[in-house]
């Protein structure tokens, strides 16, 4: 069968097992997804002509999960004005997303301790400018004359089985001037958001790891026993607050 051929060749989604529709064939390692799949897997997914169909399939149990966590996500702080990092403080979780109907567009629902870092990038763009002449003909200056804008990217490194990292741009519109009022917004927007996660991260690392210490028997205070302190740091035989 000639290359054209195997173009018009009937197709079947190895996800779903619907027909795919002419030029609607998402090619997998070793299969065929629908654009109807393609478009439940993470929006920060890019490795999908690489992935196969058990593992297209994983992630799709992923995303379906992820409807259950979105439902559960109690926002309790917003940061940024365009891309939104909105935190769940109770829950230890957070969303990345410019949706104002975000629980409709299921956005991953991520924990403070899958956050590995973060980093901040100022992205240039340079357009050359050009003169006119009385008759209206365009030409270049000597030496060359550019205006530059800026834009303020920040990138948030995650520990997540389909992607590592989650990339946006923090300022709405194109930043003109360096150091000006835009551009300092900007910055505190990334800086806000930078402190923020990497604080939460750690405090919640922390916590882990003070949960999963062996506990130690101490002498009650109060009555004198030899005990371990309950999840409430108080004596099992007569209740006194122990501490931690």
């Amino acid at each position: 069968m000639g290359l054209f051929g195997k173009m018009f060749e009937k197709k079947n989604c190895d996800i779903c097992g619907g027909e795919i529709g002419l030029l609607g064939n998402k090619k997998l390692e070793d299969g065929n997804l629908c654009k109807e799949c393609a478009s439940k897997l993470s929006p920060r997914f890019s490795d999908r002509r690489r992935s196969t169909v058990d593992q297209i399939r994983e992630q799709l149990d992923w995303r379906e999960a992820n409807q259950q966590r979105v439902a559960q996500f109690n926002p309790t702080r917003t940061l940024g004005n365009d891309m939104k990092v909105i935190l769940d403080e109770d829950a230890g979780r957070f969303i990345v997303t410019r949706s104002s109907r975000w629980r409709e567009a299921n956005p991953d629902v991520l924990d403070f301790s899958q956050v590995t870092g973060c980093d901040t990038e100022i992205r240039e763009s340079r357009t050359e400018l050009h003169w006119k002449d009385s008759d209206g003909e365009e030409h270049d200056y000597d030496p060359p004359r550019y205006d530059v804008d800026y834009d303020m990217y920040l990138t948030i490194h995650v520990n997540v089985p389909y992607y590592d990292s989650i990339t946006f741009k923090v300022n709405g519109s194109r930043i003109e001037e360096r150091n000006s009022v835009e551009y300092r917004e900007a910055e505190r927007q990334a800086n806000e958001i930078r402190a923020a996660l990497t604080e939460l991260r750690e405090t919640t690392r922390e916590a882990a790891a003070a949960a999963s210490a062996p506990k130690v028997a101490r002498t009650c205070p109060f009555c004198g026993a030899t005990t371990t302190p309950d999840a409430s740091g108080r004596c099992e035989y007569c209740g006194g607050a122990m501490g931690a």
